[in-house]
């Protein structure tokens, strides 16, 4: 006589775990796609790659359920909620990060290294197109103060240098780092000073940030000050400063080569 093996059902809530994590990576995946393309714009492709969090929430809700029942009823599906759970928690470790970082770092979104009178962006025709007609705020002292005990890094960078060479520097530098210049002007003229505004974008999403350079030529050496200022969000999680902080990194591997 045949013997029957009957096979525990499957937990529906573990299976379901699984398909809302790939589809929640499908969902940020696109967010990602389309803003960092400019085919939507950033409000937009924030609001998508929202949902994907909220679907990613869904999905650890329904594995928490699928290991409850598989524990009390002995239903298969064990792999199914480990594969949701590790897929949904691979989303959320970026949002994760961000939100750790919002609690240890002041909320700021425009670093400068010059707090006393930082550097003013460029009000030309093809700068203000390029920002799409904003300009950020001009902040007081005592906001900026904040900065100095988060980011002690950001600081006046000094070249040994002439003016016009440390402009070519900075050029050099700010191609290196992939950024698109949108307006310049070498040092000279009454008041001496060069400057140049360029627009970085994010790593992973794309987000356009503004920058601008001052170069003020001294006697026998170059000072330049960045400012760095997100055009969406209260906060930028420090991205301002890494950024400031990389072009001086890069000015320095510059100099090495020469």
């Amino acid at each position: 006589m045949r013997r029957l093996i009957v096979e525990e059902p499957q937990s529906q809530a573990a299976v379901w775990s699984l398909r809302l994590s790939i589809f929640a990576l499908a969902v940020a995946a696109v967010a990602v796609a389309v803003t960092r393309f400019q085919l939507v714009d950033v409000p937009a492709g924030l609001a998508v790659f929202g949902s994907a969090i909220l679907i990613a929430c869904m999905s650890l809700l329904l594995a928490g359920t699928a290991a409850v029942i598989i524990w009390r009823t002995g239903r298969r599906g064990l792999s199914f909620a480990l594969g949701g759970v590790v897929l949904a928690a691979a989303l959320l470790a970026f949002p994760g990060y961000l939100a750790f970082q919002s609690l240890r770092l002041p909320v700021l979104n425009d670093i400068s290294t010059d707090i006393a009178d930082p550097p003013q962006f460029s009000l030309s025709r093809r700068a203000s197109e390029a920002r799409g007609g904003r300009n950020p705020r001009t902040r007081t002292v005592t906001e900026r103060q904040a900065q100095r005990a988060a980011y002690p890094g950001v600081q006046p960078i000094l070249l040994e240098l002439e003016g016009d060479e440390a402009y070519q520097l900075v050029l050099k530098a700010i191609q290196a780092l992939g950024w698109k210049i949108v307006d310049q002007s070498a040092p000279g003229g009454r008041a001496g000073l060069g400057h140049i505004d360029a627009v970085a974008r994010t790593l992973i999403m794309g987000f356009p940030d503004d920058i601008t350079i001052r170069v003020q030529p001294l006697a026998g050496q170059t000072k330049l000050d960045v400012r760095s200022a997100s055009r969406y969000g209260r906060n930028d999680f420090g991205v301002n400063a890494r950024r400031i902080e990389r072009f001086a990194e890069e000015l320095q591997t510059q100099l090495d080569a020469k």
